[in-house]
C-alpha cells in the first residue's frame, strides 16, 4: 500500500498521528471543530497504517512532515527516497511469506493432531468437523439452497475473527457461495444440527488473506448450528 508514488501522503498521516512526540500529543486540546477534524485524519491514517505493521522512524516522520509543510528542501532526494520504499517492500514481502509459510506449517501441525480425537470426523476432502448437538434426523441442504445459520470463527488458537452468535444476529446465505468447506459440511447437516468444523485452508481462503484477522494459509475452525433450509419464498 504505502509503497507507491503515493507513499508520501500516506506517511504525512502516520506524522498527523506521532504528532511531535508522546509528550506534546497529551497536551494537544480538542476544543474546536479543526482540532477535532484534524486529530481525526490522525485517527484515519493512524488506523490504517497500523494494520501495515511496518517497522517506521517516528521522529523521521515528523521531520518530513515539518519539512514539507515549512517548504524546507527535502534531505534527501527523490530517489533515495523511491529506493529506500522498493527497500522496505522487499523486506515486507518476505516477511510475509516467511509467516504464510509458518501459518501453513501450524495449520498442518493442528488437523493432524485433531483428526486423532475419536470424535472427530474426517472427510476424504480434509474436512474435519465434531457434532455438537444433533436435532435429529431431517432434510439436509442442497448446494444450492439457501440456509440461515448461527456461527462462531475462530483461528486455530482460539481468535475469533468472525461471529453471528456475538453480533446477535443468525447469517443467510446460498451454500454454494461460501468457503468450500461449508458448502461441503453444511449439506451433512438437518436444522437443530450444531457441528464444529475444522476447516483445512484450501477449503477456506487458501493462500491469500481475506481481511487482517485472518492470515494466508490458515485453517480454521466454526461452530456451526443450522436454523433453517430457507424456503423459495422467503428468499424472494
Amino acid at each position: 500500500m504505502m509503497f507507491k508514488k503515493t507513499a508520501p501522503a500516506v506517511l504525512l498521516g502516520a506524522a498527523l498521528l506521532a504528532g511531535c512526540g508522546q509528550e506534546k500529543a497529551a497536551e494537544v486540546k480538542l476544543e474546536n471543530h479543526v482540532d477535532q477534524a484534524s486529530y481525526g485524519v490522525g485517527l484515519q491514517f493512524g488506523r490504517q497504517l497500523a494494520g501495515e505493521k511496518l517497522e517506521l522512524n517516528t521522529d523521521a516522520l515528523v521531520a518530513g512532515l515539518r519539512d514539507a509543510m515549512s517548504e524546507t528542501e527535502a534531505r534527501i532526494d527523490e530517489e533515495t527516497i523511491e529506493a529506500a520504499f522498493a527497500k522496505m517492500r522487499e523486506e515486507h514481502v518476505r516477511k510475509q511469506e516467511a509467516l504464510n509459510d509458518e501459518m501453513a506449517k501450524k495449520s498442518e501441525e493442528f488437523l493432524a493432531e485433531n483428526a486423532k480425537r475419536d470424535e472427530v470426523v474426517v472427510l476424504e476432502s480434509g474436512l474435519q468437523y465434531e457434532i455438537l448437538t444433533d436435532g435429529g434426523d431431517g432434510a439436509m441442504p442442497a448446494a444450492t439452497d439457501t440456509v440461515k445459520v448461527h456461527y462462531h470463527g475462530t483461528l486455530t488458537d482460539g481468535t475469533v475473527f468472525d461471529s453471528s452468535v456475538d453480533r446477535g444476529e443468525p447469517a443467510q446465505f446460498p451454500l454454494n457461495m461460501v468457503i468450500k468447506g461449508w458448502t461441503e459440511g453444511l449439506q451433512l447437516m438437518s436444522p437443530g444440527d450444531k457441528w464444529k468444523f475444522y476447516v483445512p485452508a484450501d477449503l477456506a481462503y487458501g493462500a491469500r488473506s481475506p481481511s487482517p484477522q485472518i492470515p494466508a494459509n490458515s485453517a480454521l475452525v466454526f461452530e456451526v448450528e443450522l436454523l433453517e433450509i430457507v424456503a423459495d419464498e422467503e428468499q424472494g
